[in-house]
């Protein structure tokens, strides 16, 4: 199948590793023209190897300046971007009564606001060619929570909320606003999470999960970015505000 991706101006936020970097090849593949981002220069320049023609630029989400320079830089040298993967690491775990008002604005500003804003530096010209597209990579945690992650659970719901109203907003500009809900995927921030295993297999908190999935097993990187590739596309072009999981069924209710 021709996604229509060939030549497509396309950015992928944290792309140098894990579901980033797994989007930003996928997007590389189907011949557009791919821009990644990431805060560590060295980590930036082994995923850029892997995608010929890549363009690699080192920006923190969390800061406005950088946002606004990077979206610059990329249509500078590609042309304004047809399709935005807002994607950033989330927040650390932690239980109501240990988070502070330091880590919720930090988490705010890192997990809502840099889709925000970098939103809000590529829909102009988006809404000015009448195409665009915006793919959020959240979690199913927007779905079912998840136990300790406080931080993701509540912020992620906000960035839901906003991208289903702004899908609204922009329709009429064929503007397509949707978000992949990964579910516990085989990445180097879920390692960590989960500590690791032994010789005679996984750690006991990844046994417990992996207990709770109907499909058995965790997801690879590149099974969450399919999705994001296809919503990404000429082909995915009557759907917008939808939340989708991709999550081995680990989601209980029917959402």
């Amino acid at each position: 199948m021709d996604l229509g991706l060939k030549d497509r101006t396309v950015l992928v936020c944290a792309g140098s590793q894990g579901i980033g970097l797994a989007t930003a090849r996928g997007f590389h593949h189907e011949g557009a023209r791919v821009a990644i981002c990431a805060r560590d220069p060295d980590q930036l320049a082994l995923a850029a190897a892997q995608m010929p023609g890549c363009l690699a630029l080192v920006a923190d989400l969390a800061d406005p300046a950088q946002i606004t320079g990077l979206a610059d830089t990329v249509a500078a040298q590609f042309g304004p971007v047809d399709v935005l993967v807002n994607n950033a690491g989330g927040p650390p775990p932690g239980l109501f009564d240990t988070l502070d008002d330091a880590r919720w604005e930090a988490a705010t500003n890192l997990t809502l606001m840099s889709a925000v804003r970098m939103t809000r530096a590529v829909l102009p010209a988006m809404r000015a060619r009448r195409w665009g597209r915006i793919v959020n990579i959240s979690s199913f945690g927007v779905k079912q929570p998840v136990p300790n992650l406080t931080l993701s659970n509540s912020l992620r719901m906000a960035v839901l909320g906003w991208a289903k109203t702004l899908s609204q907003q922009v329709a009429a500009d064929n503007v397509l606003v949707n978000t992949v809900c990964p579910g516990w995927t085989r990445t180097g921030r879920v390692e960590k999470l989960l500590g690791p295993g032994d010789a005679d297999g996984p750690s006991a908190a990844e046994a417990a999960i992996l207990a709770d999935i109907p499909l058995g097993r965790f997801a690879e990187a590149e099974e969450i970015a399919s999705l994001a590739v296809f919503l990404g596309s000429e082909v995915a072009s009557y759907m917008t505000g939808t939340a989708i999981a991709v999550d081995g069924g680990v989601a209980k209710g029917y959402a």
